[in-house]
């Protein structure tokens, strides 16, 4: 494993905590938008967007560049933060999130917003689409990367397997799958809905390597990736555990905070926690 020195980890864990704070302002100012699994999701993002993607602000078709697919598009509030933070577009436009002419909108599109990879909001697409540009990549002898992220609801779906095994089939050791593996979705929790365990087992016989991790520890996250790199005959899953509205406790594992943006008192009351962990 990398060793990685603590002022890299500390600056991470401080971006995380600030596409928390970002994200949640951006649902509250819309009054819509996915808290919950945004607020999980933010030691990944923050980790691929700040530390292992490579990419280029200025150039955002550069044919080089990894690409990022977020297949949980319902969680645009994180990825638009993080794009902003690498300056694709200026922060201000994030307070134009979901407005009719601009060009950040509920879910992400690949033809208006610079960054992204791939237009989403139906879910389960991400891991095909994904298995495409990996495909690509082979066939045009270029060595960029793929990351596709993941909801563990969303692996209910039956296309996300047909993704998986075409992944399986032509050894994409290029793409890196990442599920935020929170437990909770929109109704409940994922292990009442619809049980998903053994889930590691389910990608291991699709023939997946497979890094099980916490999905809020910066190091583990790092070490992830380093690890994926490192595999050169089959396609790379991480399971990252994760809580559902990490960092805001009265959002923490509960399914009310899939998709419902606080009012003023309880904004103000999760800004005050984020806030003093930014600290």
């Amino acid at each position: 494993m990398t060793s990685y020195d603590d002022s890299t980890v500390t600056e991470l864990r401080q971006m995380a905590n600030r596409l928390r704070i970002s994200s949640l302002k951006m649902i509250y100012q819309r009054q819509a938008g996915h808290p919950g699994g945004s607020l999980s999701a933010a030691d990944i993002m923050a980790v691929l967007y700040f530390q292992v993607l490579r990419i280029d602000p200025k150039q955002p078709g550069w044919e080089e560049r990894d690409r990022f697919i977020l297949s949980k598009g319902h969680a645009s509030s994180l990825l638009y933060s993080a794009l902003a933070g690498r300056g694709f577009f200026p922060l201000p436009d994030l307070d134009h999130w979901g407005e009719l002419d601009c060009h950040l909108q509920g879910h992400p599109d690949r033809l208006k917003t610079p960054g992204v990879d791939m237009t989403s909001g139906i879910l389960g697409h991400g891991i095909a689409v994904g298995s495409g540009l990996a495909l690509a990549a082979r066939v045009l002898r270029k060595s960029y990367r793929v990351y596709v992220l993941l909801g563990d609801g969303e692996c209910q779906g039956g296309i996300v397997w047909e993704g998986v095994n075409t992944c399986a089939k032509y050894k994409l050791s290029n793409l890196t799958a990442i599920v935020d593996y929170n437990d909770v979705q929109l109704d409940g929790p994922v292990h009442e809905i619809m049980p998903m365990e053994p889930f590691d087992d389910k990608w291991r016989s699709f023939r997946w390597n497979v890094i099980k991790i916490d999905g809020h520890d910066i190091v583990q996250i790092l070490n992830a990736f380093e690890q994926a790199r490192q595999v050169t005959d089959k396609p790379t899953v991480v399971i990252a555990r994760t809580i559902k509205g990490k960092g805001v406790s009265f959002m923490e594992n509960k399914a009310h905070w899939h998709g419902i943006a606080p009012d003023k008192e309880q904004y103000e009351a999760a800004l005050l926690e984020l806030q003093k962990d930014d600290k």
